[in-house]
């Protein structure tokens, strides 16, 4: 099945809106995507037919609301292919999820000298929240390094595991790189030697599909943003027997059962992760974007972006002066590149003028850049809302970049 491009165009009313005069070509989608009308239709909804507090009201407004807010809960599920609902955490994000992951496991499981590996290709978010806890706890980190195009190998992580490893956490898919790591291969790995594997899934959730059971992961984070679905919301999966052993990430209403100033017990999973009130109105969105995305297929979605991905690197390289970082076998829609002579930042500023949305900078992975030898790059990232003729418009943008800087 082919996507109609044309009319998925029409469900995205942000995409027909000009920037200084010229149609405006977005290619900024790993940093965030755009909404669908029916995911701000849902938004719309829910404040303006059952707005009120969930889990705590016997009114009629409230039923509807933790209905609503539950059965999102059980989309995600579904989504994700998780063996039962009480695994799904919602959280602001991916971001929240792993400083959760971080707190509450090495709280938990976590002695001075004990390891955490995670590897050069990781987001700020995968980085910084164990770099928290080896300051509190007395954990070390250990980096999995990269190869000449922007990969692991498995042999180079095993050579990292000792008797003090206590948790692997890594990325499905570098968003610089585009690198889309054999995760299956990871957790088998992992669990060799007993420790549990968390994947963000940040830049992979959107474009394939992801059976947690099958994977058999033992965390699994991402945001809703990232998948067409609202800022502000985002996911833990993890696994029952591992939630049930981690203490509460945060205190307050909702995550207890009984509270006395001598002693609080808490609540049942995954509610004990929930700490006031929850975003119910970006749960529904998230769950409106989710069936919007399943509607479409993953496979239809990922055939789209994967020919984007094709098309837009062959004619890149064809431009002189043009680096590509991340040559990775297995990739996501992402392109990183620079172009010699001519800073990222004049060259993404002057792009913004022809209407193109591409991201600049680090892109929240400093340490990956320093590998690299660089301070940043521009990156074009794809949606399955994206034409080969915005690929042209970049292609020529570029070109007259280049003209401009002789």
């Amino acid at each position: 099945m082919c996507l109609n491009i044309e009319a998925i165009r029409a469900d995205f009313p942000i995409l027909s809106q000009k920037v200084y005069g010229k149609p405006l070509v977005y290619l900024d989608n790993a940093a965030t995507t755009q909404k669908p009308l029916c995911v701000i239709n849902k938004i719309e909804e829910v404040y303006t037919t059952i707005n009120a507090n969930i889990h705590r009201g016997v009114h009629r407004l409230s039923q509807l609301a933790t209905e609503s807010h539950e059965e999102a809960r059980k989309t995600v599920q579904r989504f994700i292919h998780a063996s039962s609902s009480n695994e799904i955490v919602f959280t602001r994000g991916t971001t929240e999820s792993i400083n959760l992951v971080a707190s509450s496991f090495c709280r938990a499981k976590c002695q001075p000298g004990d390891e955490i590996i995670i590897s050069a290709m990781e987001h700020h978010a995968n980085i910084i929240p164990w770099q928290i806890q080896r300051d509190i706890t007395g954990i070390a980190l250990k980096v999995i390094p990269l190869t000449e195009t922007g990969e692991i190998r498995l042999e180079d992580i095993e050579a990292l595991i000792s008797p003090k490893t206590r948790l692997i956490s890594l990325t499905h898919a570098s968003n610089v790189l585009g690198t889309v790591n054999p995760i299956a291969d990871v957790v088998r790995l992992g669990h060799k030697y007993n420790i549990p594997v968390l994947i963000d899934a940040a830049q992979s959730v959107q474009h394939v599909p992801i059976d947690v059971q099958a994977l058999d992961c033992d965390y699994l984070v991402f945001s809703s943003h990232k998948i067409y679905g609202p800022t502000g919301i985002g996911i833990l999966y993890g696994k029952e027997k591992h939630l049930e052993e981690l203490p509460p990430y945060q205190g307050g209403g909702e995550m207890i059962a009984r509270v006395t100033f001598e002693k609080t017990t808490f609540n049942e999973l995954p509610f004990k992760f929930e700490a006031g009130t929850p975003d119910y109105v970006g749960s529904a969105a998230l769950g409106e974007a989710i069936r919007y995305v399943e509607k479409l297929g993953l496979d239809n979605i990922w055939n789209q972006e994967e020919h984007l991905l094709q098309y837009a690197t062959e004619k890149l390289q064809e431009i002189d002066g043009m680096q590509i970082y991340g040559t990775a076998r297995h990739k996501s829609p992402v392109v990183s590149f620079l172009v010699n002579g001519i800073h990222a930042f004049d060259m993404g500023t002057l792009l913004d003028h022809l209407g193109i949305a591409v991201r600049i900078g680090h892109h929240c992975a400093q340490p990956l850049m320093d590998a690299l030898g660089i301070d940043g790059t521009l990156r074009a990232s794809f949606a399955f809302y994206n034409t080969e003729a915005e690929v042209d418009a970049l292609v020529e943008g570029i070109g007259k970049v280049r003209k401009m800087f002789g």
